[in-house]
């Protein structure tokens, strides 16, 4: 796949954001208990975002009419539940922060080690500017450009469960929607 066939696949007429992010792709197999732990893991991590972020019910609650101040609380509750396992695992930290073009499809980052089309792996991304837990996605290659400052990659997320997709779909909305916010308070 060319790269402009990889950036038609991933942003075109979806809803594509610009940012700079602290981002890495890790190259490996996609385990099946891999990808359903990071499926999870992310679906819990937007979930809680989104409600804290907005105040909204989540969609599993018994009681959608439950106290929204409670409900804040509780996601609150879980993303720092997200953030002690995180720091326990001691994962590394360096990921760089750099230009991304992404949407719920896919993401177009600069690699340092230039992997193969159709090499699979994780794409690791903070999820939010104030959080420093990483949303892990199940992604594949699909295609590759050599530059000076390194190798230009068009990454697809693959594998990722339905309520994951939905989830990343409303992130990446979001996050949309407090730009233009911005914006029109610039104005």
């Amino acid at each position: 796949m060319t790269p402009e066939q990889a950036r038609h696949a991933l942003f075109g007429e979806i809803l594509t954001l610009e940012e700079t992010r602290a981002a890495r792709f890790l190259p490996g197999a996609l385990l099946p208990a891999a990808v359903q732990d990071a499926c999870a893991q992310g679906e819990a991590l937007l979930r809680a975002l989104a409600v804290i972020d907005d105040g909204a019910a989540r969609s599993d609650e018994q009681d959608p009419q439950g106290e929204p101040a409670l409900l804040r609380m509780e996601a609150k509750l879980d993303v720092l539940t997200l953030l002690v396992a995180e720091l326990a695992a001691a994962q590394e930290r360096g990921d760089p922060r750099q230009p991304l073009v992404w949407s719920a499809r896919g993401v177009e980052l600069v690699v340092s080690d230039p992997p193969a089309a159709g090499q699979q792996g994780l794409l690791r991304m903070r999820a939010s500017d104030w959080l420093p837990t990483r949303l892990l996605l199940p992604a594949q290659v699909l295609a590759v450009q050599a530059e000076s400052a390194g190798t230009r990659v068009w990454l697809a997320f693959v594998q990722l469960s339905p309520a994951l997709q939905s989830a990343l779909e409303r992130h990446v909305f979001r996050i949309h929607r407090r730009e233009v916010a911005q914006l029109r308070r610039e104005r």
